[in-house]
């Protein structure tokens, strides 16, 4: 492994803290999507099927040759994209053209890119559904697009626009809630070429191939792996981002918080959920990898997230429903002294290991692009380092919440008000455990 010393190195460690163009996909590491144009003639209908498929599944089709990926997607396609014509089933055939590349993505890792030029036979058709049933399953934007056809005249409920402009950037308003349209019907009569149809999302795209990374870890790795500064740097870095990925939305913080005010917690016990943290999520990005590696034949990775989601919410509404029983029987036998005694080895183990059974995806792209360029131990030290930072942004909320319940305790509350608090935060944990599992729910089903 080289790496260079930079000449001024501490430049270079600031510098890694923005993150670099690390040509994420703006729809997840494990997104797979697909938009079909659609343009109706009145002697036949051309199809122009697009893919545009994120780093993880790339990987899992690594060593293939590209003849061999396109073949396997064309198949795909021809098998479950499906137009019926007046209400009988037109055969789908590929039309010479079909092309596949592979644009860079985050980690070392590879996008995929397929346009398949398509037809079906139809004369004077009149009416016309496009189904596409490709890559069942799999997260992503799906669309159909209509376009003018030949003297024709058509109508159709669906927008005739294209935000994404063939799956290269996609509206920032829709990157939470991407589009999912598989079906489009078409009304068809003899006309000029026209086409009615109501417009879709306007401008305030991200761009595909040059979004910048969601939380820059990947990009730490990518400046490791090509020796752009000292190795020390790098940890700080990866060290950083996990911090800054604890942070952000989400992650248990409040669940965290609330454990440790329902329970009466001490330093000693936010420093513990901080190793459990650690520990777990290191574990989880690994346990996934072997899945990616070795079960992605069975298991499609990205579909695990929302079982870890529910298994994590539930754990959640334990943890949460335990400390309200505990609060509410200590109450019930008066007791006036400290409740350290509280905080259990099952709670804390609970507590850590929901905040941190979700691996981050960047830190995955990360392992499996240390496994493609053969720097699995470059890859291994830098998830740990991001998991760290990760544990030790948690344990820095959870000191911050005991000190302030050291100070909060300086004022004499009585009554109601010096029980209630413990149990309300007991509830607040039930609370976010039940939103965890409801998020995880619709997905499952």
């Amino acid at each position: 492994m080289n790496l260079r010393a930079p000449v001024v190195a501490a430049v270079m460690a600031i510098a890694l803290l923005v993150p670099a163009g690390a040509h994420a996909h703006p729809l997840g590491n494990f997104s797979i999507n697909h938009l079909t144009y659609v343009q109706i003639s009145n002697d036949g209908i051309a199809l122009r099927y697009i893919l545009d498929q994120a780093e993880i599944p790339t990987f899992q089709e690594r060593g293939e040759p590209r003849a061999t990926v396109l073949a396997h997607k064309r198949d795909e396609v021809l098998r479950n994209l499906a137009v019926t014509v007046d209400g009988r089933r037109a055969p789908v055939r590929a039309l010479p053209g079909a092309s596949i590349s592979f644009p860079p993505g985050q980690g070392g890792l590879r996008l995929t890119r397929v346009e398949l030029p398509l037809a079906a036979s139809a004369h004077d058709p009149r009416t016309v559904q496009v189904h596409d049933g490709t890559f069942e399953g799999r997260i992503g934007w799906k669309a159909v697009v209509p376009r003018p056809g030949a003297r024709t005249a058509v109508k159709t409920g669906t927008e005739r626009g294209d935000p994404t402009n063939g799956l290269r950037t996609y509206p920032r308003a829709a990157l939470s809630s991407p589009k999912d349209e598989r079906v489009a019907s078409f009304s068809v009569r003899p006309g000029a070429g026209t086409l009615t149809a109501p417009h879709g999302l306007g401008a305030g795209a991200a761009d595909t191939t040059t979004n910048r990374s969601g939380d820059g870890f990947a990009s730490v790795f990518q400046d490791a792996v090509s020796g752009k500064t000292v190795l020390v740097f790098l940890l700080l870095a990866a060290f950083g981002w996990g911090a800054l990925h604890a942070l952000s939305p989400g992650h248990g913080k409040a669940m965290v918080a609330a454990y440790l005010v329902g329970t009466r917690g001490t330093a000693r016990h936010a420093a513990a959920l901080g190793a459990i943290v650690t520990i777990t999520h290191t574990a989880g990005v690994f346990a996934l990898g072997l899945v990616t590696l070795l079960l992605s034949q069975f298991l499609v990775p990205d579909q695990l997230y929302p079982w870890l989601t529910l298994v994590s919410g539930l754990m959640v509404v334990v943890v949460g429903g335990g400390v309200v029983r505990s609060r509410i029987r200590a109450r019930r036998h008066e007791h006036h002294h400290q409740h350290h005694d509280e905080v259990t080895t099952r709670g804390l183990l609970a507590m850590g290991a929901s905040a941190g059974l979700i691996p981050c995806p960047s830190a995955l792209v990360v392992l499996l692009g240390a496994i493609s360029q053969h720097q699995v131990a470059l890859g291994m030290v830098l998830i740990l380092a991001f998991s760290l930072g990760l544990a030790t942004a948690m344990t820095a909320i959870g000191v911050v919440v005991v000190f302030a319940g050291r100070l909060t305790a300086r004022i004499d509350f009585r009554g109601r008000t010096a029980t209630a608090l413990p149990v309300l935060s007991g509830l607040v944990i039930v609370g976010a455990g039940l939103l965890l599992s409801a998020k995880a729910v619709p997905q499952l089903l």
